[in-house]
This record gives structure tokens, C-alpha cells and sequence, in this order.
């Protein structure tokens, strides 16, 4: 079991999330935005973040980015869950230090595989 931190302003999205998380056996932790979300990796030292790009304030790219750069956080997986589909985007998405990248509306299958990549489980 992992502790997952999601970082979704959605509080749809969030309880979506939450809830496939819990159903494949992980402990989860929620952010609102990419400012809250950067703090709760500092603070709770996730083992994998479930990130969303398209937030306020600080998005997700930035946060990303941001997570990477630390070296307290530096070794947390990130995984961006987005609406953003274009090939671009995926790949600004994978320099600013994701692992991988998943877009909506959420694919179980496609999540649980991204997980079991990243997680090497």
C-alpha cells in the first residue's frame, strides 16, 4: 500500500481519485492546488503524487517542477492526471519531472498501469 497524495482542484476530480485509490489498496492525502499540493509533499513525504496541470495560483507543471527541484521531494514520483491531451503537453509535462502521464477522463486500467510503472509494482 502507497500513500498518495492527489492535487486536483476539483473537488469532483478529488473524490474520483480518492476513491479509485482506495479501491486498488492505497492511503490517500488531498492538496486544492499546486501551492497547498507542494506544501503536502514537503510535509507528508508521499510515496506517489497524483498531480492535475490545469489549477490556480500555482499549476501543475510549475509544481512539478518545483517538486523535482527539491531535494526533500526530489524522490517522489509524480504522475500528471490531465485533461490536456496534446503531445506537447505530455512531453513539457515529463521535462518538468513527471513520470508519467495520464489523461482525463480517468482510464482505470491506464492508472493502475501508470501506478504499477512508477511504483515498480
Amino acid at each position: 500500500m502507497a500513500r498518495v497524495l492527489i492535487v486536483d482542484d476539483s473537488p469532483s476530480q478529488l473524490i474520483g481519485l480518492k476513491r479509485i485509490m482506495e479501491k486498488l489498496g492505497h492511503a490517500v492525502i488531498t492538496a486544492e492546488d499546486g501551492v497547498t499540493g507542494v506544501e503536502a509533499a514537503r510535509r507528508e513525504l508521499p510515496d506517489l503524487i497524483l498531480m492535475d496541470v490545469v489549477m490556480p495560483n500555482l499549476n501543475g507543471f510549475q509544481a512539478t517542477r518545483s517538486i523535482a527541484k527539491d531535494p526533500a521531494t526530489a524522490h517522489i514520483p509524480v504522475i500528471l492526471v490531465t485533461t490536456k491531451d496534446q503531445a506537447t503537453d505530455r512531453l513539457w509535462g515529463l521535462r518538468q519531472g513527471a513520470r508519467a502521464y495520464v489523461t482525463k477522463p480517468i482510464n482505470e486500467t491506464e492508472l493502475g498501469e501508470a501506478l504499477r510503472e512508477v511504483l515498480g509494482g
